[in-house]
């Protein structure tokens, strides 16, 4: 038997519990894994709130990331005792995730938990440091270079943007960080962000198709108003990641950044990257991410937690990065 965060739906309303199951409930999958940590992130809180319609079937365990020890395999390239990672791959939507003390998933879906970080670090990444640092190859393989200009870090206070702010600044970038969250101007600041940029200035719609130039790349997380407004300030041949949507899935702009400036948009999907892809990146992570950062960014919760951390983090409550330990 095993603890876990089981979702049902009665009447169209989800609802949540923490509950005992047996290791025979398991989904199908070729490695069962004795889970340490798992983390919180915005899919996270709609899934436990039933949002968005993400969850294929009820009953239904949660968490879209895991991090712990093979305990079976029958996948030759994984064997008990191995440490691995879990992010992405619609687990904790289609499939059941992390938040549970046990989890049984595809072989193809792990990778191995890099040198130098541990279960709980791993998670302290997750998918939101994962996708950051996707953003940053993407924007470098774009071109991008400290020495172009500032770049932009929307929703920085987040998962997603606090480890952006974090990679860009040891990378050697000028950062940017919008928040409206006058408070965390402090906590940007150590992480590596020069100048702070009031969510205010960049939230109402452009009233011209081009700005002044000012970004030399973006990583975004907001989407909506504030995406087509930073649209109309990137630099020349500049870049936005874009990689989220928390202002909105619409974007209300015009043609003429990308025609007269040659603005680029580089659309960052975590999900379903591939593995060649996902190992380069938790390398990154393991040798550009500064620890000592990282643990300054997160905090520890346990499976009892989690109904009131999903409505702090749909709220934009939730600062930097929460590790579930769902053995706690």
């Amino acid at each position: 038997m095993f603890k876990a965060h089981l979702l049902n739906e009665t009447d169209g309303k989800v609802s949540g519990a923490l509950t005992e199951l047996d290791e025979s409930q398991l989904p199908a999958g070729d490695v069962t894994v004795d889970v340490e940590y798992s983390t919180l992130n915005y899919k996270d809180g709609m899934v436990l709130k039933g949002i968005g319609r993400l969850v294929r079937s009820y009953p239904h365990v949660p968490g879209v990331d895991f991090a712990g020890t093979v305990s079976a395999s029958s996948d030759p390239r994984w064997n008990a005792g191995d440490k691995v990672v879990l992010t992405g791959w619609r687990v904790g939507e289609w499939h059941w995730g992390g938040y549970a003390q046990k989890a049984r998933v595809k072989g193809d879906w792990l990778v191995p938990l890099p040198a130098g970080l541990t279960t709980k670090q791993a998670m302290a990444v997750g998918t939101a440091g994962f996708t950051a640092m996707l953003a940053v190859m993407a924007l470098e393989t774009h071109g991008l270079k400290p020495a172009d200009g500032e770049v932009l870090v929307t929703g920085a206070s987040g998962g997603v943007g606090s480890v952006a702010v974090t990679l860009l600044a040891k990378a050697g970038f000028t950062v940017a960080a919008v928040t409206g969250r006058p408070e965390q101007e402090s906590y940007l600041k150590d992480l590596g962000a020069t100048v702070i940029v009031p969510r205010a200035e960049l939230a109402e719609a452009p009233t011209r198709p081009l700005d002044k130039e000012r970004w030399a790349g973006c990583v975004d997380n907001v989407g909506g108003t504030m995406l087509a407004r930073l649209l109309t300030q990137v630099k020349y041949r500049g870049a936005v990641a874009s990689v989220g949507l928390a202002g909105g899935n619409v974007l209300n702009t015009t043609v003429l950044p990308f025609l007269l400036r040659g603005v680029s948009i580089l659309g960052i999907d975590s999900v379903l990257s591939p593995a060649a892809e996902r190992q380069a990146a938790w390398q990154r992570l393991a040798r550009d991410l500064p620890l000592g950062k990282l643990d300054a960014m997160t905090e520890t919760k346990g499976l009892a937690d989690l109904p009131a951390l999903a409505d702090a983090i749909l709220k934009g409550q939730v600062r930097g990065r929460t590790v579930i330990d769902v053995r706690a």
